[in-house]
Order: structure tokens, then C-alpha cells, then sequence
């Protein structure tokens, strides 16, 4: 009886302790839930597939994972499947011991990565890239170039665990758990976390994108491009075609980590200039003249009446001096997953399409990429420094040079300095160029960089290349070298003076707050210039380029496009359009053919603007979509690019979080099992002498 009274003692004790000091704060299931788990915030890696595998990361099966918390630190003594809680700084060196350790691997359940303030001091570098990006697209046979030192190529392996980037919150939140968990700790308790990261390509066993696609686990990565002709095109018999400038940038990124590929240097400060240089060139008194004369064009008469000498802010220049070349803005997505923006484009222009209507493939006569340009900046010495990396010899290419050093001569006092990149490179750094030289070799292209010989950015394809990782001043020297360096190619004359390039000036306001914008989460896409265009679905700007979710059309529902896209769509037919003499209508009204609404969405109602702006479908060349299905089309051999395309495919899930919680240990569990069952035999014998004791003691009564 004793004994039996001990262990009621023992379980009783043990469950009043573990309800004190709650049970006034419950009153409901969810207070209860609430208490016993912890929702943390993280950025997760997600799987993707290509037609020969799986890159990224899942649980590796169907249901959740749960497994104890440990530091990093402290792994080597664990001999269980654990979550490995490691810091910003130590998270290189977690990965490579997993690639080089496959004993190790297998003990990891999940990683849960510290957010830590400075990461950039603590880390001399972090590229989770290749070191020669995208290396099979390249139109030259050294691929075995680094062109990123310090790239490891994790991001491009397989985990069959999952790992999540905590929040600066998620951090918080995880620390002060343990802290509390640790002062309450038992013995027998331990510290879990619960990763839900079901990817449903593993739950149907569709592990490469032409399986997936076909089972309905995942779909094709893309988005929308965009593009917009400064003036806007004015298709008619009457005026000849004239060639294109075309200007190029990307505006998507990539990272371990979907959620947060910001991208800052590479390549959202090209977009950056791109979009200050267009707006640059939109705001110049003749060339403004110029397009609104283009409205009222009616007969020759007229037209010869246009082609006086226009004033500009400082000397009079002919309006035929301005139009012997069209400027074409091109923002591309996608090409951080085999150049889908640009190998697309070239495709819709093959195929005259609705998407391109108004652009022909023969008309391309120079392109100019700008690339990464957000650390032009000398260190100590504030001069900013650029690189012009050509692709073979061509008087067109020999122009773009002579034009970009032109430029830079009229910013002397700017101390911009452009240099032609070393000739020991194996060609052009990876890059949107690349697709159009794969495509036609003799096309005359040269791209804009910050560096020479290899990425001055340390944090390549990183969640750390952020805002803190480019400098505005040398955006602002890029836009200012683009816009002159347009605007004396679009020239007829070569000998433009540097009185007249002084009339083209950058907004660097409105160069720090598109970096404000697309380059931070305060204010983010709540900014004033954001929200003067579209209604964002979130505040901060995430430059990954996100799946298709319908059929590609070059005038796709606004719900299918992603924040960023529709922006800079809205961005581009503002300041390229023509101005109305009546003032602008609303879109309610309907807008002419040659027009487009802008400002739709922050108003519902719109504002109608002559300009030739539109959205190009970006997505493999090797699939196709029909009724509703996505499909997988063979390699045809005439597409270099379209061979070694992987057709990346994004898994399709349900939902994706983490929780944490305390969890009693298994041995203690099993000694509370075992007790139990010694309890009920116990109390089972103590009952049974208790009927046989008193039935003895009624019959002697």
C-alpha cells in the first residue's frame, strides 16, 4: 500500500507542476496551444526541379519533422537527427562539412539560421552561386572561368531536409524560447522544433520537372518582362523603320533562400539605372518637344515644320539629329534560372507576336546591358569606376566604346571613369547579352559592370546583397554615363557637343528612392513613388521571379504579375508617353489603340497614355502550354541555348512554417509507461488482498 501511494504521489506531483502557473491564462483550446507552441518567422529554401533532378530543400517525406534543438557548436556529441541551430556566420562552413560528410548529414533533421545584425562585417563573403554562373548558356568554350571566386554552389544541390533563414523576429523569438525553456528545464524534457515544409513532388514521387508537370505538382518558373520605346512607335507607311538602341537590364534575383533575393548590386542597380537614365532622357526639353510634335505629325508640310531647329536648355539641335535611332528599354526576368526573359523575348520576335508588336529582330542594330553597377565606387578615392565588356570586334560595337567614352568625358567633373575590360577575359561576364549573341554572334553588344576580371560583389546571389551592399552615388554615375552615352548613339551626327550632353542630367532623388523602394523594407513598396503607380500585395520587394500561374499572354490579368513588374510597367509608359492636349482621360472611357492605362490600380479608375509599353510572357522555350496543361517540348538543335536549358520547375505545397515547443524525453516516457504499468498491477494485487482480507474477516464475523 505504501508503494502504490508513492507512485500516486509521484504522477500527481509531476502534473500539477506542469499545469501551475497556466491554468489561470487558459480558458480556451487555442490559450492552450498557445502556450504549449512557439510560431517562429523564417525565410525557407524551397524545392525546385529541372529535367534531370531536384535542387533545394523538403522534408523527406510526407509528414512533418520534428527533432531536438541543438547548437552547432555542440553536434559532435549528438548521435540522434537533431536541428541544427547555427548562426549567420558559421552557416558556410555548416553546409560544407554536410557536402563533405555525409555521416554528419544524416544526423540533420533541419537548420534554423540566426539572423545577426552586421552580417556582412562577420563575413568576408557568401555567394551560394557557382563560380561561373550559368556557365552552360556562355557563348565561348572556357567555362571553367571564375568569374565569382567565392561562389560555393550550395544553392545548387539537393537537401532532403529543411532549412529556414529566421527573421530578425523569428531570431527574437527562438532566443527568448530557449531562455525560458532552459530556466523551467527538466531533466527529461527537451527542446524541439517542428519544420512543416511538405513539398507535394515528394509526396507523389515526381522528383524532375517533365514528371511534375505532368502530374500537377509543380509549376514552370517565369513572369513578365517589359519593354518600352522612347519615343512610342508610330507604326505607319510613312515612316520608315529606323534601327533600335536597345537598352537592357534584369530585374529579378535568386538565393538560398526564396523569399529574400533582394539582389541590391546584382542586378536591381542596373534596373535602377535603367530606370533613371529613361527618365533622364524623357525629361530633356527637345527631345520632349520632340515626341509631343510626333501627335501632331499630319502631313509633310507639318512634319518638315517639326524638323526646325528645337531648343534645348543649351544650344539648338535638329530633331532629325535626335530620331536616326529609337531607344528600346527592355527590363528582363528570369535570368537568373537559365536566361528565360531574354531567350523568350527573342523567341516572341521570331514568331511577330502581340507581345513585340512594333519591334523587329532586324532592327536591333546595338544593345547596351547594364549590369551590376551599384559598387562603381572607389574605396578612398570617390571616383567611380566602371567596365565595358565587349564581345568581338564590330564598327557598331566600336561605336557603343567611342559613345560611352564620350560620355564620360562630358562628366569630367563627375570623376566617372569608364574602362574597356582586360582582354585576358574569356568574353562577356554571364549576362542577358549572352542569349542575344548565342542567338546572332554578329550582333554588337557591350555590357556595364563594376568590375573587370571577377564580381567586386562578395555577396553574389545572396540574401546579404542588400542595401547596405551598394552605394547610390555610383548608381547615379551609371544612369548619368548610360543616358549621354543614348543619347549620342540615337544621333545622327557623331560630333554631339558636350554642351548639348549637359542638358541630360539624372534625378538623384528619384535614383535613392527607387533604392528606398526596391532595395529595403522601410518604407519598401509602401513608398510614395510605388504607390503612385500600383496597390502592392507587400511591403517588401522580393526580386525572386516567381512561377507562371496561367496561360502567357502579352495582356495577362494584373493578379498573375508580381509587385515589381507591374511597376515598372506602370513606371516606363508614364515617363516615355506622350502627352494629351486635352489632358489625360480616364480609362473608365476606354483608351484608343495606340494607347495604354496607367495608375489603374490606385485608383480604379486609370489615366489613358499614348506609349508603346508591354509586358512579354518570360518562361522556357522548351515548354508549351495547352489547354491548361504544361508540357515539355524536345530540344531542337537550332536552339544552342534551348539544348542545355534544365526548364526549372518550382514544387507546388500546402503550407510552410515552424513551430517550437517542449517535448518530455522518450526515456522518461518510457519509464512513466513502465511506472504506470507497475501502478495498475500493483493496484490490481492491492485489491485483490483487500477482497480476499475481507472476505476472511465477514466470515469469522
Amino acid at each position: 500500500m505504501a508503494l502504490i501511494f508513492f507512485f500516486f504521489l509521484f504522477f500527481a506531483s509531476h502534473f500539477l507542476s506542469s499545469i501551475s502557473g497556466q491554468s489561470s491564462s487558459m480558458e480556451s483550446v487555442p490559450d492552450l496551444q498557445n502556450t504549449m507552441y512557439t510560431d517562429v518567422d523564417g525565410y525557407p529554401c524551397v524545392r525546385l526541379l529541372n529535367l534531370s533532378g531536384t535542387i533545394g530543400c523538403s522534408n523527406p517525406g510526407r509528414d512533418k519533422v520534428v527533432a531536438p534543438i541543438v547548437r552547432f557548436k555542440n553536434v559532435d556529441d549528438v548521435s540522434e537527427l537533431s536541428t541544427i541551430l547555427v548562426s549567420l556566420d558559421e552557416f558556410p562552413t555548416l553546409f560544407t562539412r554536410l557536402s563533405a560528410d555525409p555521416s554528419f548529414a544524416r544526423k540533420v533533421g533541419g537548420v534554423l539560421i540566426e539572423s545577426v545584425t552586421d552580417s556582412q562585417k562577420k563575413l568576408n563573403g557568401f555567394s551560394p552561386d557557382q563560380k561561373f554562373p550559368q556557365a552552360e548558356f556562355a557563348p565561348y568554350h572556357n567555362i571553367s572561368y571564375e568569374w565569382n571566386p567565392i561562389g560555393s554552389g550550395i544553392m545548387w544541390k539537393s537537401y532532403s531536409f529543411p532549412v529556414f533563414l529566421l527573421t530578425e523576429s523569428g531570431t527574437k523569438t527562438l532566443k527568448e524560447f530557449v531562455l525560458k525553456s532552459e530556466d523551467k528545464r527538466k531533466s527529461y524534457t527537451s527542446n524541439v522544433a517542428e519544420f512543416d515544409l511538405v513539398m507535394q513532388t515528394m509526396k507523389s514521387g515526381t522528383h524532375d520537372s517533365e514528371s511534375c508537370l505532368k502530374e500537377g505538382t509543380c509549376l514552370p518558373l517565369g513572369g513578365y518582362s517589359v519593354w518600352s520605346s522612347l519615343p512610342p512607335i508610330n507604326i505607319s507607311p510613312l515612316n520608315p523603320p529606323k534601327p533600335i538602341i536597345l537598352t537592357v537590364a534584369s530585374m529579378d534575383s535568386s538565393s538560398f533562400f526564396r523569399d529574400i533575393s533582394v539582389g541590391a548590386d546584382s542586378p536591381i542597380s542596373g534596373l535602377i539605372a535603367l530606370l533613371a537614365a529613361a527618365d533622364a532622357l524623357s525629361r530633356l526639353d527637345g527631345l520632349r518637344d520632340l515626341i509631343i510634335g510626333i501627335r501632331k505629325r499630319l502631313d509633310k508640310a507639318l512634319m518638315f515644320w517639326l524638323c526646325r531647329p528645337i531648343p534645348t536648355l543649351r544650344e539648338e539641335v535638329t530633331c532629325t539629329q535626335q530620331i536616326e535611332g529609337k531607344l528600346v528599354f527592355v527590363v528582363f526576368t528570369g535570368e537568373a534560372w537559365g536566361y528565360l526573359g531574354s531567350r523568350r523575348f527573342l523567341v516572341e520576335l521570331d514568331e511577330h507576336s502581340d507581345a513585340v508588336h512594333g519591334l523587329n529582330h532586324s532592327l536591333i542594330e546595338k544593345v547596351l546591358e547594364i549590369g551590376s553597377v551599384g559598387k562603381g565606387l572607389s574605396q578612398g578615392q570617390g571616383a567611380k569606376n566602371f567596365f565595358a565588356h565587349a564581345e568581338g570586334d564590330s564598327s557598331a560595337t566600336d561605336h557603343i566604346m567611342v559613345a560611352l567614352k564620350h560620355a564620360q568625358e562630358s562628366l569630367l567633373s563627375e570623376d566617372i571613369r569608364i574602362t574597356s575590360a582586360s582582354a585576358s577575359n574569356p568574353g562577356i561576364p554571364p549576362s542577358s547579352l549572352m542569349t542575344f549573341l548565342n542567338k546572332n554572334p554578329g550582333i554588337s553588344g557591350v555590357v556595364l559592370e563594376d568590375f573587370d576580371s571577377s564580381f567586386v560583389n562578395k555577396f553574389y546571389h545572396s540574401h546579404l546583397d542588400d542595401l547596405s551592399n551598394v552605394n547610390s552615388s555610383a548608381v547615379v554615375a551609371a544612369a548619368s554615363l548610360v543616358a549621354r552615352t543614348l543619347y549620342i548613339l540615337a544621333s545622327e551626327t557623331n560630333d554631339v557637343q558636350n554642351s548639348t550632353l549637359a542638358a541630360i542630367n539624372v534625378n538623384v532623388t528619384l535614383v535613392e528612392k527607387l533604392m528606398d523602394c526596391l532595395l529595403d523594407c522601410d518604407p519598401g513598396l509602401s513608398c510614395e513613388l510605388v504607390n503612385k503607380y500600383i496597390s502592392p500585395a507587400s511591403t517588401c520587394a522580393s526580386n525572386y521571379v516567381g512561377v507562371i500561374l496561367d496561360e502567357p499572354s502579352s495582356t495577362p490579368y494584373s493578379g498573375y504579375i508580381n509587385d515589381i513588374p507591374r511597376f515598372i510597367w506602370n513606371f516606363l509608359a508614364d515617363i516615355t508617353s506622350i502627352p494629351k492636349e486635352n489632358n489625360s482621360s480616364s480609362c473608365q472611357q476606354g483608351c484608343s489603340g495606340n494607347e495604354v492605362c496607367i495608375k489603374a490600380e490606385t485608383d480604379g479608375k486609370g489615366v489613358c497614355t499614348l506609349s508603346t509599353t508591354r509586358y512579354v510572357p518570360a518562361y522556357s522555350t522548351r515548354l508549351k502550354f495547352e489547354s491548361g496543361v504544361w508540357s515539355v517540348l524536345p530540344p531542337n538543335s537550332s536552339d544552342k541555348m534551348g539544348v542545355v536549358d534544365p526548364v526549372w520547375t518550382e514544387s507546388n505545397w500546402n503550407t510552410i512554417g515552424i513551430r517550437v515547443y517542449t517535448v518530455q524525453i522518450a526515456a522518461y516516457d518510457r519509464v512513466v509507461l513502465f511506472g504506470g504499468i507497475a501502478l495498475t498491477i500493483l493496484a490490481y494485487l492491492a485489491i485483490a488482498v483487500t477482497r480476499t482480507f475481507v472476505a476472511k474477516a465477514t466470515k469469522r464475523d
